[in-house]
């Protein structure tokens, strides 16, 4: 299912839900709770011994391939779904045709992926430090860039 889709899902079952409440009645809005809501308390976790650096080189692999595709598919051609480039064919089609609440959206979604492409080098940068670090310790090989 699309994202949006899903989320328009959740949505119409919010509102649904929020219906039927105000469909029973004030007599039961007003009736106070029989039972009190219990309250939550934060799961508690041993303290950490270490920084968990054999489990970061065991995944920096997989870690710096998700980022690489990323960015690979951000700096895609107008043709590649999730690049800047057709997100911002898009954003002008919207502005050309006179869609103003379209362009708005479009227009947001636009400037945050363009504010990933500079945290995700940086953290691909980041990455290259600790797999050096990985292959110094005997803990990983370095990834190839």
């Amino acid at each position: 299912m699309h994202p949006h889709r899903k989320t328009a899902a959740v949505i119409g079952a919010l509102a649904l839900g929020t219906t039927l409440v105000a469909l029973t009645g004030p007599a039961q809005a007003a009736t106070p709770s029989a039972t009190p809501v219990a309250s939550q308390t934060p799961k508690v976790l041993p303290t950490p011994e270490g920084d968990g650096a054999k489990g970061i080189c065991k995944r920096l692999p997989k870690a710096d391939q998700r980022i690489k595709n990323a960015l690979d598919r951000l700096n895609g051609p107008v043709t590649e779904a999730g690049s800047i480039a057709r997100l911002q064919q898009r954003v002008n089609n919207a502005k050309a045709a006179g869609h103003t609440a379209i362009y708005n959206d479009l227009n947001d979604r636009l400037t945050y992926r363009k504010s990933l492409v500079p945290t995700l080098t940086q953290r691909q940068s980041d990455l290259n430090a600790v797999a050096t670090w990985c292959s110094s310790q005997g803990l990983g090989t370095p990834t190839a860039q």
